[in-house]
C-alpha cells in the first residue's frame, strides 16, 4: 500500500471516528470524620448534588459550600476513604427511584429494599428528594375529608386531603396509634372516596418496633396500599435526615399520577436532632437550644409540598400527618412551636388522660384543625357542633363541681351527659369506626339516648346498637352512609330506632337500677 493510500485511509477513520469528550470536575478529600467529608477542587459542584468517591464507589451529597471545601455528607461509606482519595461530580440532584413496585414494601431513605426482598423497578422515574413546594395557583382548596376512623378526630378536628395535621404529645401517649389507625381506617372506602396510598417513614425509632409495627400493617391488610420509609436509631444521621424527604418524594410521585397519599412523619423531633447533628459536624453556626438558623426553613419547606392539586395538575393530594414529641408538655419549646405555626392544626395527646384511661388521649380543648369543617360531610358537621359544646360544658361545669357545692338539676344533668360523651369517644386501639358508626355512636349520646345507661355499660351498648342499625335498618344506614345532611324525619326515625333496640334487649333505666 502507498504512503498516500495509508495517510487517506487514517483520515477516513479518524473524520468517521465518534469521540465525544466528557468534562468530569473531580476534586481530592482533605478530611474526613464522623460522616462528613471536606473536599477540595470540587468547582463545578452545585448544591445538594450526589457525589461518588472513585476508589471505592461511596456515596455523600454535598450540603456545605465554602470557600476552599465544600462539606459532603456520607450517605454510604466503606471504610476506606482517606485523605487525598478523588471524589467526582455526577451532574445529578439527590434523587430516590420511584414506581409502583414500592407499594407493600420497606425501603430505606435512599429507596433500597430493607425487607429481606429484591426490589425491582419497572422503568422507574428519578424524583428529587429537595423540591420546591406547588405554588397556590397549582392548587385547589382541601374539601374533601381523609377518615382516620376515630371519632374524636373526624366528628372535632378532621383531617382533608391535602392538609397538614400535626400530632403531637409527650412519649408513650399514643401518637403512632393515632397514625395507625389512620392507615389501617384507608382500607374502607367511605363516602364514595378514592383509596388513599399510604407512606410510613419512621425516623430514629427501634427495628423492633418497625418490624411489630410492619407486621400488624400485615395483620389489618393495610401492607398492600403503604409503603414503609425507615431510617432506624443505629442508621446514619444522613439517612435520618434524608428519610422524610425520600418518602415525601414517593408521596409526589403518586400524587402526580393523581392519586391520594398520606404521609406519616414519624417523628420531626428526632429529625431534627439529625440535622443539627450534621450541621455542627459542618461548623454551621449553632442558634437557639444548638439548633442551626434554618431548622423552621427545613420543616416548613416538607410540609409545604403537602397539597390538593387543581385538576389542571392531575387532582392528586398528599396529606401529611408529622409527630412531634415533646418533653413534660411543653408546647412552647422550640421545635413543637415551629411545626405547630407550619401545620393546618394540631391533634394535642396528653399524659393525664392517657393514664386516666381515656384513650385515644385527645385533649379536645387544646386540638384544632384549621381546615375543620370544609372537610366534614354534612351529617358529621351537623353532629361535631353538639359534641364539642357539650364537651366544653362539661369540662367547665367539672371544675366547677369539684368545689363541691349543691348542684340544680339542670347540672347534674349536663355532668352526666358529658361522662356519657367522654366515654363514647373512648375507642380501642386498631379498631377504627366507619362513617355510619361513628355517626350513629355521637347521634345516640348527643340525643340523651344514653342517659339513662351506667356509664360502665355504654362501650357495650353502643358496639350492639350500631350492629343492630346495620343489620335490622340497612337503609337508614345506606342514607347516613350518603353524607347527607340528617333531616328532621330521618332523625325522628334514628330516634325511634334507638329507643326499639333498648327496649327489646331492656336496657335503660329500670333494667339497669341507674
Amino acid at each position: 500500500m502507498k504512503p498516500e493510500e495509508i495517510i487517506q485511509k487514517i483520515e477516513k477513520e479518524l473524520y468517521s471516528a465518534e469521540i465525544n469528550p466528557e468534562l468530569i470536575n473531580f476534586g481530592v478529600v482533605e478530611t474526613i470524620g464522623d460522616g462528613i467529608v471536606k473536599a477540595s477542587g470540587l468547582s463545578g459542584v452545585g448544591y445538594y448534588e450526589e457525589v461518588e468517591f472513585v476508589d471505592d464507589g461511596s456515596l455523600g451529597f454535598v450540603l456545605n459550600l465554602d470557600e476552599d471545601f465544600v462539606s459532603i455528607v456520607l450517605l454510604s461509606d466503606s471504610g476506606k476513604i482517606t485523605r487525598g482519595m478523588k471524589v467526582k461530580v455526577t451532574g445529578k440532584v439527590l434523587s430516590i427511584p420511584v414506581s409502583d413496585k414500592l407499594l407493600g414494601r420497606v425501603v430505606n431513605a435512599v429507596g433500597q429494599a430493607i425487607d429481606g426482598i429484591e426490589l425491582k423497578h419497572d422503568n422507574p422515574k428519578s424524583y428529587p428528594v429537595e423540591k420546591i413546594a406547588a405554588g397556590i395557583i397549582e392548587r385547589a382548596p382541601v374539601d374533601r375529608p381523609i377518615k382516620t376512623g376515630i371519632k374524636a378526630i373526624d366528628s372535632m378536628t378532621p383531617i382533608g386531603r391535602g392538609q397538614r395535621e400535626l400530632i403531637i404529645g409527650d412519649r408513650g401517649t399514643g401518637k403512632t396509634a393515632v397514625a395507625i389507625d389512620t392507615i389501617i381506617n384507608q382500607k374502607k372506602l367511605d363516602l364514595g372516596l378514592k383509596k388513599v396510598i399510604c407512606i410510613y417513614c419512621s425516623i430514629g425509632q427501634k427495628l423492633s418496633n418497625l418490624a411489630a409495627l410492619t407486621a400488624k400493617l400485615r395483620e389489618e391488610g393495610a401492607l398492600a396500599y403503604t409503603i414503609i420509609v425507615a431510617a432506624s436509631a443505629s442508621d446514619k444521621a444522613s439517612m435520618q435526615y434524608i428519610a422524610p424527604l425520600a418518602a415525601c418524594a414517593i408521596g409526589e410521585y403518586f400524587m402526580d399520577k393523581g392519586e391520594d397519599v398520606l404521609v406519616v412523619y414519624d417523628d420531626l423531633t428526632k429529625h431534627a436532632w439529625a440535622y443539627r447533628q450534621i450541621s455542627l459536624l459542618i461548623k454551621r453556626p449553632a442558634g437557639r437550644e444548638a439548633y442551626p438558623g434554618d431548622i423552621f426553613y427545613l420543616h416548613s419547606r416538607l410540609l409545604e409540598r403537602a397539597a390538593r392539586m387543581s385538576d389542571k395538575r392531575g387532582g392528586g393530594t398528599l396529606t401529611a400527618l408529622p409527630i412531634i414529641e415533646t418533653q413534660a408538655n411543653d408546647l412552647s419549646a422550640y421545635i413543637p412551636t415551629n411545626v405547630v405555626s407550619i401545620t393546618d392544626g394540631q391533634i394535642y395527646l396528653e399524659t393525664d388522660l392517657f393514664n386516666s384511661g381515656i384513650r385515644p388521649a385527645i385533649n379536645v380543648g387544646l386540638s384544632v384543625s384549621r381546615v375543620g369543617g370544609a372537610a366534614q360531610t354534612k351529617s358529621m358537621k351537623q353532629l361535631a357542633g353538639p359534641v364539642r359544646l357539650e364537651l366544653s360544658q362539661f369540662r367547665e361545669l367539672q371544675a366547677f363541681a369539684q368545689f363541691g357545692s349543691d348542684l340544680d338539676e339542670d347540672t347534674l344533668k349536663r355532668l352526666e351527659r358529658g361522662k356519657r360523651l367522654t366515654e363514647i369517644l373512648k375507642q380501642p386501639q386498631y379498631r377504627p369506626y366507619d362513617e355510619v358508626a361513628e355517626i350513629l355512636s355521637l347521634f345516640a349520646v348527643t340525643q340523651g339516648l344514653f342517659d339513662d345507661i351506667p356509664v360502665d355499660k355504654i362501650m357495650e351498648i353502643e358496639s350492639q346498637m350500631i350492629e343492630y342499625v346495620k343489620n335490622f335498618h340497612s337503609d337508614i344506614a345506606g342514607q347516613l352512609s350518603s353524607g347527607a345532611k340528617i333531616e328532621d324525619s330521618l332523625k325522628e326515625t334514628l330516634v325511634n330506632i334507638m329507643k326499639e333496640f333498648k327496649k327489646k334487649n331492656n336496657y335503660g333505666t329500670e333494667s339497669t337500677g341507674s
